[in-house]
C-alpha cells in the first residue's frame, strides 16, 4: 500500500474516501483493505480507473463488486468537495482579489467570485440530484427492490462533467488576472488545477464503474 501511495500521491484522496488511515507500514493492498473492512476488488477496481489502466474492464467483468462501497465512497467524494475542496479555494480567492484590489478592479474582483460561486452552485446542483434521486434508487436495488420509474440510463444520459467550467475559470484567471506574479495566486491556481483533475477522475468512477455495475444489478432486480 506504501508503494501505491508514494508512487501515486493522488492515491491519498482514494485512501481518504475510503477511511483507510495512515500508519499500515508494510503491508499489502489486500491487508490493509482487510483491516478496514473494505472490498478489496472494490478498492482496485477505483485505483485502476483513477490510474486510467486498461484492464480495468476486467475487474468489473470478472469480479464481484461492492455496489454499497462505491457509493459509499461517492458519497465521501461530494462531501469532500462541497464541504472542503471548494470552500477553501473560494476563501482563499476571496482574500488574494480584496488583496489586489491596487491593480485589478473592484468590478473584476467581484466578477470573479460570482464567477466561482455560480459554478459552485451547479457543482452543488449535481451532486445533489445525486445524493437525493441517484444513491437512493442504487440503495433500493441493493434491498431488491426495484422502481419502473427510474433506471441508471437516465443518469447516464444526463451526467454532465462539471470539472469543464471549472478549465474555463482556470483559464480566465491565467490569461485576464491583471495582478502581479504573487505566491498566493500561484498556490490557488494550484489548488484549482488539483480540483479540476479530481472532479475529473470522480466523474470517470461514476461514469465507468457505477454505471455499468448498477446496470448489472438491476438485470438481477425485479420490477416491485
Amino acid at each position: 500500500m506504501s508503494g501505491l501511495i508514494t508512487s501515486h500521491y493522488k492515491m491519498l484522496f482514494v485512501m481518504s474516501r475510503f477511511g483507510i488511515p495512515l500508519g499500515f507500514g508494510d503491508k499489502t493492498i489486500e491487508e490493509v483493505c482487510s483491516e478496514n473492512d473494505i472490498d478489496v476488488a472494490t478498492f482496485l477496481v477505483i485505483v485502476e480507473i483513477l490510474l486510467e489502466a486498461a484492464n480495468y474492464r476486467h475487474i468489473i467483468d470478472n469480479q464481484d463488486i461492492s455496489v454499497q462501497e462505491v457509493v459509499s465512497y461517492l458519497k465521501s467524494s461530494h462531501d469532500y468537495f462541497l464541504n472542503y475542496r471548494l470552500p477553501n479555494i473560494r476563501e482563499n480567492l476571496y482574500n488574494i482579489v480584496n488583496q489586489d484590489k491596487d491593480e485589478i478592479s473592484n468590478e473584476l474582483a467581484k466578477a470573479i467570485i460570482y464567477y466561482f460561486d455560480e459554478y459552485v452552485a451547479e457543482v452543488k446542483k449535481h451532486m445533489e440530484y445525486e445524493n437525493m434521486m441517484v444513491f437512493p434508487y442504487i440503495e433500493s436495488l441493493i434491498d431488491n427492490r426495484k422502481e419502473e420509474s427510474y433506471s441508471i440510463d437516465v443518469f447516464a444520459r444526463q451526467h454532465n462533467h462539471v470539472e469543464e467550467r471549472l478549465t474555463e475559470f482556470k483559464n480566465i484567471i491565467i490569461k485576464y488576472y491583471p495582478a502581479k506574479s504573487t505566491n498566493e495566486i500561484h498556490s490557488v491556481l494550484f489548488d484549482i488545477f488539483v480540483c479540476e483533475e479530481d472532479l475529473f477522475s470522480h466523474i470517470s468512477v461514476e461514469d465507468k464503474l457505477l454505471v455499468p455495475i448498477v446496470q448489472k444489478l438491476e438485470n438481477k432486480v425485479k420490477v416491485k
